[in-house]
């Protein structure tokens, strides 16, 4: 039934959700229509993000043994509570005669911990092999194909400036494939799902997105299809980073504002937000001079209850190759525990948010996910990797992430980047869609 699906109705079908009325605010305060239709100025922008494999190392792979009395597994997962239970109801065996052995992950970014599907094909083949180990290893294109992808999405920001340039409104509206419509349905009241709007959901008495403005509303159209999604390293703070801070980016410009002290500006309510920006303008330098060609480019955002900025120090040729020279990354994770280990997962999240950012696309058409292999599905090389500072700033008062939070400020940062060197916005991913090349 889905033979005619198409990337490019899919697109279509997105389209829909960013008029629609069937649209829920999670935060809705002020009139924000009104605010920015009486606007001095009123900047209007549609950003897109494509569907994302996770393109772990290693494929899905499982072991299994099942005998009359006993069934084990060894795999690699990020849930072994869902693992055993998947291991329990395809071999038809009680939890108290089931046991996973657990291996170190191969790359996971989510794929492992919400769908065990793999498992279940394993048990399901070693039923036919009483007392057999069974091991089951997908191919990349398998692996490729039958994922769980980062749901596709798309967003339309409104803002309006007054005669002074301060933002006096702000509509966000997010359409999009919701993962708990696939994978947790009891999660979603009245076809509302609060979690396509990660990093941009209300908090008590304010929205997380860290700015103050006196007339806002943040949307959600659920648009689903029928590619299977699931949660991906960062998961929506990935896609919403990029409409937001990219947004303020351009209304940044529009009030003939330097970003930094715009962002400043509407930040004095939120000191966690605007200390870890402070933070790392400060590290990167913003303000100083750089190398002739060489442009900055900031973005902040919130994610996993930890607060992350990033500056990108970027170039673009005249043949539209782009290079990322420099990148400063701040966070602030509450408690600071192993400096090291936090460095580490900021650089992961570089190579994935940047890879993402160059090349990252599943298409569709005749309704199969067209990417097989890593010819066509490219990840960064080590060649492309820039210089990456680390920036911590805790503050002490609350435990939060450091595996997910700062991959959402890359993307936004490099793009920002770019736009102060071409002298335009670019608000679609990937970048080599957009006729970019990478150094």
């Amino acid at each position: 039934p889905n033979a005619r699906v198409t990337s490019k109705s899919i697109d279509a079908h997105l389209r829909t959700g960013l008029t629609s009325n069937d649209a829920f605010a999670d935060t809705d305060y002020g009139d924000a229509a009104k605010a920015i239709a009486g606007a001095a100025r009123r900047i209007e922008a549609v950003y897109s993000t494509p569907y994302l494999s996770h393109a772990t190392m290693e494929p899905m792979v499982c072991m299994a043994r099942i005998t009359a009395d006993r069934g084990e597994i060894w795999t690699s997962t990020q849930n072994q509570e869902l693992a055993i239970a998947a291991l329990s109801q395809t071999s038809g065996l009680p939890l108290s005669q089931c046991e996973v052995h657990n291996y170190d992950l191969g790359g996971g970014f989510g794929r492992r911990v919400t769908v065990p599907d793999y498992i279940h094909q394993s048990v399901l083949i070693a039923r036919q092999f009483p007392g057999v180990p069974i091991k089951l290893i997908w191919s990349r294109e398998e692996d490729q194909t039958h994922d769980y992808f980062r749901p596709v999405s798309m967003c339309r920001l409104q803002g309006g400036l007054d005669d002074k340039g301060n933002l006096v409104g702000l509509h966000i509206r997010v359409s999009g494939q919701s993962i708990n419509a696939a994978l947790n349905p009891a999660a979603i009241k009245d076809g509302r799902d609060v979690r396509q709007l990660q990093g941009c959901w209300k908090e008590p008495g304010d929205a997380q997105i860290g700015y103050t403005v006196p007339n806002m509303r943040i949307e959600y159209a659920m648009r689903n299809t029928h590619v299977p999604p699931g949660p991906w390293r960062g998961v929506n703070t990935t896609q919403n980073g990029v409409y937001l801070e990219c947004f303020i980016d351009e209304l940044a410009r529009a009030a003939r504002r330097d970003p930094l002290e715009f962002r400043r500006a509407l930040m004095q309510q939120h000191p966690k937000h605007l200390g870890v920006l402070n933070a790392v303008a400060e590290a990167a330098g913003w303000g100083k001079p750089l190398p002739r060609g060489v442009h900055r480019g900031i973005a902040q955002f919130m994610g996993y209850a930890s607060y992350s900025a990033a500056v990108a120090e970027v170039s673009v040729s005249a043949k539209r190759e782009v290079k990322v020279h420099r990148l400063v990354l701040a966070t602030d994770c509450g408690h600071q525990v192993n400096p090291d280990q936090i460095a580490a997962q900021v650089e992961g999240s570089v190579a994935y948010g940047l890879s993402a950012a160059y090349f990252g696309e599943c298409t569709v058409d005749a309704g199969r996910i067209q990417e097989l292999n890593f010819h066509t599905y490219r990840v960064m090389r080590m060649a492309e990797f820039p210089k990456v500072e680390t920036v911590i700033a805790p503050t002490w008062d609350f435990w939060g992430g450091v595996g997910e939070p700062t991959i959402c400020v890359t993307a936004p940062a490099v793009m920002n980047a770019i736009a102060a060197a071409i002298g335009r916005p670019v608000r679609n991913l990937p970048l080599k869609n957009e006729g970019f090349t990478f150094a």
